[in-house]
């Protein structure tokens, strides 16, 4: 149960990091609210998680997720540049985060 906890806690944070975008500086009511309550979710979710999973590997792997999905939502709907050495970027932290998640006894 906690994986499914960090899971929905990096998408969770993948939401935060693109409502804080669109909150344009907190300045937009609707998109500064929903930036919050995910924020909160997000983090409550992390530390359920933590309660099982080592700090280390709780934390990479729910930053990673985080990134990961800022960068495909940055593409997608904010029309962000794609090039092949964001792709690379994003590609060896999927790597470690599949390393880090084989490397955990949770």
């Amino acid at each position: 149960m906690a994986w499914l906890f960090l899971l929905v806690a990096g998408l969770f944070e993948v939401v935060w990091a693109y409502s804080m975008k669109l909150s344009e500086g907190f300045t937009k009511p609707w998109a500064s609210s929903v930036t919050l309550v995910m924020m909160i979710a997000s983090f409550a979710l992390l530390s359920m998680a933590m309660k099982t999973i080592p700090l280390g590997t709780a934390y990479a792997i729910w930053t990673g997720i985080g990134a990961i999905g800022a960068f495909v939502v940055g593409i997608v709907f904010l029309s962000e540049q794609l090039s092949v050495a964001r792709v690379c970027a994003v590609a060896l932290i999927a790597a470690g985060l599949v390393l880090m998640k084989l490397s955990s006894a949770h």
